[in-house]
């Protein structure tokens, strides 16, 4: 579908300005939109569309708000729907619409008007029935100051996407010097704004204010739907059901107030459908999409509805007469009471996986946050001479500093899945009582991951497909002389690759025969001149009541 100039102007959040007659009198606008447009959560015969309208001025805006039109065009044919929404104030004067009616596998044009000024992007509804293919860019992790969003203009520019899935961190809380990401060449021009940690709802708006303000990422969302999960900097680092790392009630306030004004912003400010009667927001992220007979995307929740706190090395592992308690340490680990998930929501994966094999869909895709894979640290003692010989005194004691869980015998990450195994053992027994084939994708850890999971007895579960951040730095750029992804795909099993440094996205194209994962990289974040490539190619068949092992393509 080809745009034309005015449309790509527009397509970059410039308001477009309507022809007028020639004798009339141009029109004066009262605001612009300033952040882009974005679609998402699209079904067969419906799908969100979503913008923002910024008023010059907020001195006489009626109380309902300001009108703004929107339409919906077949790309090959005429208007098929049409309306009237209202930016309000207390919705940050952003417009989200549930647009219904639509066929399913259909390519739309879709627009919103106020006055002379007008902007509009892409979507499309998911196929129903028969499918030949899907095409999904999945994403994760962009820092604002840590780089330009080179990866979403790649998104934007790809031939064919139906939908990009983002699995979080798209906004982070820091902020002020010296804070995450600051130290990037670029930082300089694009610190985050407002300039410190961001804790109340006007910060959360001005937050995504400013990352909606990138033409990148505007350019991403309005290439095509997007299907979105937060992950725990859309509150904060490292959060759980009743608190974060990053929060201390003594400075910040109550944590649930925090959370309560976090996910306000983030269903004002992204493409995501609003609860139905009877649900808040967080049982609302949890939702399942239906890619005509090729595939089924379910996307969990794991952050904010049921997680226990994280367990912690210095607090948690007891040292009994100058000896680490392992067995202590372990125990806790192990409870069948700590949990990622609560049963409401493993009650309800549970039907999703069994209606989607019933319906007889290839794939059961799980749109998840953080990494599933077993996981342990690398220690010197797994080093080759020749990486020993390369790695810098500063590399080998930040090594170190990491490389006690593993000496112990213990997962390094207890943030991610390594820290609930029995939640998810549980997960695992919900695949394998519906005879599901899934494929796991994960964002959070800055690097791209090529993973074959199994359960406690050793049995081929899923594949995971990792996507590495959009600018998040990862762990591998803090290890100079050491090629730190492969050193972790060497020393884990279910670790197939692993890449800790390139920056970019997932792209995932299923059939019914076979699943193909690229990771696709940017050549830098810290210039405007790039290009992207596949760094590694992985392809994964269905196989019985499961999936083959990974082979690179």
């Amino acid at each position: 579908m080809k745009l034309d100039r005015r449309r790509a102007l527009a397509l970059l959040g410039v308001g477009a300005a309507a022809p007028a007659p020639a004798a009339a009198t141009p029109p004066i606008p009262d605001g612009v939109f300033r952040h882009g447009v974005a679609s998402g959560d699209p079904l067969h015969d419906r799908v969100v569309i979503w913008t923002r309208f910024t008023p010059l001025a907020e001195t006489s805006i009626p109380a309902k708000g300001l009108d703004v039109r929107w339409e919906v065009q077949s790309a090959l044919g005429p208007v098929v729907a049409k309306g009237v929404a209202f930016a309000r104030p207390d919705r940050d004067f952003t417009v989200k619409v549930d647009v219904s009616g639509l066929q399913p596998g259909t390519e739309y044009v879709y627009r919103f008007q106020r006055g002379p000024v007008g902007i509009e992007g892409r979507t499309k509804t998911l196929p129903k029935g028969a499918a030949k293919d899907v095409v999904l860019a999945v994403a994760s992790c962009s820092l604002y100051p840590n780089g330009y969003f080179n990866a979403y203009r790649a998104i934007a520019d790809l031939p064919r996407v139906d939908a990009v899935l983002h699995l979080g961190d798209y906004i982070y809380e820091y902020g002020g010097p010296g804070t995450y990401g600051m130290n990037s060449p670029v930082a300089g021009e694009r610190p985050h704004d407002p300039p410190h940690e961001i804790v109340s709802l006007a910060d959360y708006r001005r937050r995504h204010a400013q990352y909606k303000s990138d033409g990148d990422l505007q350019a991403a969302h309005a290439r095509a739907p997007w299907i979105v999960a937060w992950d725990d900097h859309e509150t904060t680092n490292d959060s759980w059901m009743q608190g974060a790392e990053n929060h201390q009630a003594e400075s910040e306030g109550d944590w649930s107030a925090r959370k309560a004004v976090a996910l306000k912003a983030y269903y004002e400010w992204m493409p995501i459908r609003e609860p139905s009667a009877g649900r808040d927001f967080v049982s609302a992220s949890e939702r399942a999409f239906h890619f005509g007979d090729v595939a089924s995307l379910i996307m969990i929740e794991t952050r904010l509805g049921a997680r226990d706190k994280q367990l912690d090395f210095e607090t948690d592992l007891p040292v009994v007469d100058g000896k680490p308690d392992v067995a202590a340490f372990r125990a806790k680990l192990m409870d069948p009471n700590r949990r990622m998930m609560g049963q409401r929501q493993e009650a309800w994966i549970a039907r999703e996986l069994t209606r989607s094999v019933k319906a007889g869909h290839a794939w059961q895709v799980i749109g998840n946050q953080v990494v599933m894979a077993r996981v342990k640290g690398p220690t010197r003692k797994d080093l080759k001479a020749d990486e020993l010989a390369r790695a810098t005194p500063q590399t080998l004691q930040r090594l170190d500093r990491r490389a006690r869980p593993a000496e112990l015998g213990l997962p390094g990450a207890l943030d991610m899945w390594d820290g609930y195994p029995v939640d998810r053992e549980r997960l695992y027994s919900l695949f394998r009582s519906a005879e599901a084939r899934p494929i796991v994708v994960s964002g959070d850890s800055h690097s791209f991951w090529a993973n074959e999971l199994h359960d406690g007895q050793g049995r081929r579960v899923a594949c995971e497909f990792g996507t590495t951040g959009i600018t998040s730095p990862g762990a591998g750029e803090f290890a100079p002389g050491l090629d730190t992804g492969e050193l972790i795909a060497r020393v884990n099993p279910e670790v197939v690759y692993n890449n800790q440094v390139a920056k970019g996205f997932v792209l995932l194209t299923l059939t019914r025969e076979a699943a193909k994962a690229e990771m696709v990289a940017v050549s830098t974040i810290t210039s405007r001149e790039f290009t992207a490539a596949p760094v590694k190619s992985f392809r994964v068949i269905p196989e019985g009541s499961g999936v083959s092992k990974l082979a690179e393509s």
